[in-house]
């Protein structure tokens, strides 16, 4: 029995050179057994797939569907052949990534200097972007995302936790008074970063909690500064809070509300899982986060 893949390669290169000689020239064979294949293909399938002239071919309806999920094809069979061929092999040549502006900065951009400095032949074009940008249109091969997921064609690897904690200065709550109750956050003054709608947690399930209050900066830095300084309730993630909660400096509030914990993740697309350079800086960024005084005292 004819392989199922027979006659595939032969119908790209015809349907992208518009020419038999030109296919045939392409990948290296006689015209007539670029002919026979095809013929053989459309057999197969019981379709049409080319329309034949003097001059030059062209497709099908049939023919330019059938087109892009064999370019398809052929592209997932050499990546899989350079992926097998790149397993023991160091990273190298250009990785293009993007992570959110303040976490990269203070997380993600250090450890990727320090990655380089082992692999010298690794390129790294990184942007900063608070914009879920789309990796597979912009071209990327790696992104890093906190909380939940949302897109799942990409593969997901959690690098570490993320917790958000809703707190105040003891100075905030000696003048206006600790909330008991997610009722009570309306009588409160709230900082508001980036969203006014704060994540938490009611009887088992998470919810949107809208807030206000006389201030509002999209920066997590500012928003830890006000809070200490004493100006108002604020909910930020574990690596902002943690030190002053241990010192006392903040009180975590509602501790029973706080939402369900989140993640910082590394995402990329499905054909790049088994690259190395992805792959060793997923593992390095994973191992490096770890280590760092913001993770290990939570």
């Amino acid at each position: 029995m004819s392989s199922r893949w027979e006659g595939i390669d032969e119908f790209v290169a015809v349907a992208e050179t518009g020419q038999f000689t030109a296919a045939a020239e392409r990948l290296g064979v006689s015209s007539s057994h670029v002919s026979r294949q095809i013929a053989r293909l459309e057999e197969r399938l019981q379709t049409r797939l080319l329309y034949r002239s003097t001059r030059r071919v062209t497709l099908s309806e049939a023919g330019q569907t059938f087109l892009q999920h064999c370019q398809r094809l052929q592209d997932g069979r050499e990546e899989a052949l350079r992926a097998m061929g790149d397993l023991a092999s160091e990273p190298k040549g250009l990785l293009r990534m993007t992570c959110a502006v303040a976490y990269g900065e203070r997380f993600i951009v250090p450890l990727v200097t320090r990655f380089m400095a082992v692999y010298p032949q690794l390129r790294v074009d990184i942007e900063l972007s608070n914009r879920t940008l789309d990796l597979v249109h912009e071209g990327m091969d790696l992104a890093i995302r906190l909380g939940r997921l949302q897109d799942s064609r990409l593969v997901a690897t959690r690098l570490a936790p993320r917790r958000m904690y809703l707190c105040a200065s003891p100075a905030y709550l000696e003048r206006y008074g600790r909330p008991h109750s997610l009722s009570e956050l309306a009588r409160h003054n709230c900082l508001v970063g980036s969203s006014e709608l704060w994540a938490l947690q009611q009887d088992g399930r998470e919810i949107s909690q809208r807030v206000q209050g006389n201030w509002r900066c999209n920066s997590g830095q500012a928003v830890l500064d006000a809070a200490l300084q004493g100006m108002g309730l604020c909910q930020l993630p574990d690596y902002y809070v943690l030190e002053h909660l241990h010192s006392g400096a903040l009180v975590s509030l509602l501790e029973g509300h706080q939402p369900p914990n989140t993640a910082v993740w590394a995402l990329y697309p499905q054909q790049r899982h088994l690259s190395p350079k992805v792959r060793r800086l997923v593992d390095y960024l994973k191992e490096g986060l770890a280590q760092l005084p913001e993770y290990r005292q939570g």
